[in-house]
C-alpha cells in the first residue's frame, strides 16, 4: 500500500513540475530590449499589507525574461515575498547569451558563472538583477506561481520600502547599476503577465 502511495505521490510531483515548473525554451534573439522604467514617487501613500508598512519609493515596470525563480516559505521575507525572479532584459533576455551564462539562487541571491564571457560582465550586471516580488492581492500571488523560467513577463508596480511592526525593514535599490548586498529590486506587484 504504501508503494502505491509513494508511486501516486512521484507521478504528482512529475506532473506539478511538468505543468509549472518545467522550463520554456523560447529561442535565441533579445526578447525584452527595453531597460525597465521608473520614476520617483514624491508623498506617496504608504501600503499596508500583511502587518508590514510599504512605503513606494517609484513607479516601477519592465518587460524582462526569467532566468531563474526561486520561492521562499520560512525567512521573515517571505511574509511579504514569497517569490524572487531573476530577470534580464537587453542582451541578458537573448537565449544565445543565455546558453553560455549559468545562473543560480539562494538564500534570496542571485549568482551567475561562465567559462568565457559571450557579453562583457557589466552588461550582465546592468541588465539583469534579482527581484523580490511582492504580490499586491492574492490574483497577483496565483500568477506569479505560474511563471516559468524562460518566460518573458511585464511587470507593474512599485519599488518599496517595507516596515515590520517590530522594527525590522527592507529596502529596494533604486537602479540597476549596483551589484552585491543591498542591489535587489524590493516591488510591490499590481499586474504580472506572461507577453
Amino acid at each position: 500500500m504504501w508503494r502505491l502511495l509513494l508511486l501516486v505521490l512521484m507521478l504528482l510531483g512529475a506532473l506539478n513540475w511538468w505543468r509549472y515548473e518545467r522550463p520554456v525554451d523560447p529561442g535565441p534573439g533579445v526578447l525584452a530590449p527595453e531597460v525597465p522604467r521608473q520614476r520617483v514617487l514624491v508623498n506617496a501613500a504608504p501600503v499596508r499589507l500583511k502587518g508590514f508598512t510599504m512605503m513606494p519609493l517609484a513607479s516601477f515596470a519592465l518587460d524582462a525574461r526569467v532566468l531563474s525563480r526561486e520561492d521562499y516559505h520560512w525567512d521573515t521575507g517571505a511574509r511579504v515575498s514569497p517569490t524572487d525572479l531573476v530577470l534580464g532584459w537587453g542582451p541578458m533576455s537573448d537565449g544565445a547569451v543565455l546558453d553560455q551564462i549559468r545562473i543560480s539562487q539562494r538564500s534570496r541571491w542571485y549568482r551567475w558563472r561562465v567559462k568565457q564571457f559571450p557579453i562583457p560582465q557589466r552588461a550582465i550586471e546592468i541588465h539583469s538583477a534579482n527581484m523580490h516580488l511582492i504580490p499586491a492581492d492574492d490574483g497577483v500571488r496565483r500568477r506569479m506561481q505560474s511563471i516559468r523560467v524562460g518566460q518573458v513577463v511585464s511587470i507593474e508596480g512599485a519599488l518599496v520600502e517595507v516596515n515590520g511592526e517590530d522594527g525590522w525593514r527592507w529596502r529596494s535599490s533604486m537602479t540597476r547599476n549596483d551589484v552585491g548586498d543591498g542591489a535587489c529590486e524590493l516591488i510591490l506587484v499590481k499586474q504580472i503577465r506572461v507577453r
